[in-house]
């Protein structure tokens, strides 16, 4: 892994959803899936199983030009798969325990990057998982990007707060901030009061069809909205696609104005997509073109 790669580290599953449809998934699975779309060649950890499912993800990953030196077989827990239901327009997850992504082993070539180490929180239920980050997070000297992701029952907020302390920015939804954050008396002290105790360089808060807020340590606060409203397919992976573009903003220096408004308009595009993840580069091209990739 060159210094400054993304090191994306979490699940990988498949989603399955209620007519029958499998496509591939995981929250940091999908971050890393479109920042390869996007010329970034992020170096993904994650595991999966001895089954077919575990041999397809590797086979698509391959398919999809992605590197799976760091992508681990479980001779004894099974590929991830993940239930989804669609109630009102929002999905819900069945999230099955003891899948192949809890038990992520160190990694061989992943440690000592000065670049951005991005990680969410579901995988981080099992010690094992744990134990493999906190391993990494030492010989690591550059960034982390915590993605927090709350799926009941797989979370403690005791947890929860020690990883938002090793962060240096964090992305979280509105339900999340009301979930782990002191309410104050406007959204911008709330978020001001979030960074300050967790002491984060930026803070990110996505809030569906409102757009989203940022606010950094040097008092930089930005709000964007929607351009307009696209056709909804499903919701499934807008928080993913949303991250893989402050990720790929904070490789490329862009301003934070910027930054969240390319990653509103992809967040946007992808809610007209089935799934999370898109495996036609059609797709991407028109925001390389315009954002000159």
């Amino acid at each position: 892994m060159t210094p400054q790669t993304i090191a994306i580290i979490g699940e990988v599953l498949f989603d399955q959803f209620p007519d029958g449809q499998q496509i591939l998934g995981g929250a940091p699975f999908n971050v890393a899936w479109h920042l390869q779309a996007f010329g970034q060649q992020p170096c993904f950890i994650s595991r999966v199983g001895a089954d077919e499912l575990g041999d397809k993800i590797r086979t698509g990953m391959m398919a999809w030009g992605m590197g799976t030196e760091n992508l681990q077989t479980d001779w004894e827990h099974p590929t991830g798969v993940v239930q989804i239901t669609v109630n009102d327009g929002e999905p819900a997850y069945q999230i099955l325990d003891h899948q192949a992504y809890d038990y992520l082993a160190e990694p061989g070539q992943a440690a000592g990057s000065t670049g951005v180490i991005y990680h969410g929180t579901l995988a981080l239920r099992n010690p094992t998982s744990t134990q493999t980050l906190r391993k990494l997070l030492a010989q690591h000297s550059g960034r982390v990007f915590v993605d927090v992701n709350l799926r009941a029952p797989w979370w403690q907020a005791k947890t929860v707060t020690e990883w938002l302390q090793t962060a240096d920015w964090v992305k979280l939804n509105d339900d999340e901030l009301r979930q782990l954050a002191e309410t104050k008396a406007t959204l911008k002290e709330t978020l001001q009061g979030f960074l300050d105790t967790y002491q984060l360089t930026g803070l990110i808060v996505t809030r569906g069809e409102l757009g989203a807020v940022a606010l950094t340590d040097n008092g930089e606060y930005v709000e964007v909205t929607p351009n307009a409203l696209a056709e909804v397919v499903d919701t499934v992976g807008a928080g993913d696609a949303f991250a893989s573009v402050l990720l790929l903003g904070l490789q490329h220096h862009w301003p934070l104005t910027l930054t969240l408004r390319r990653a509103q308009d992809f967040a946007s595009a992808l809610v007209t997509q089935k799934g999370a993840t898109v495996q036609d580069m059609d797709f991407y091209l028109p925001f390389i073109a315009q954002w000159q990739l």
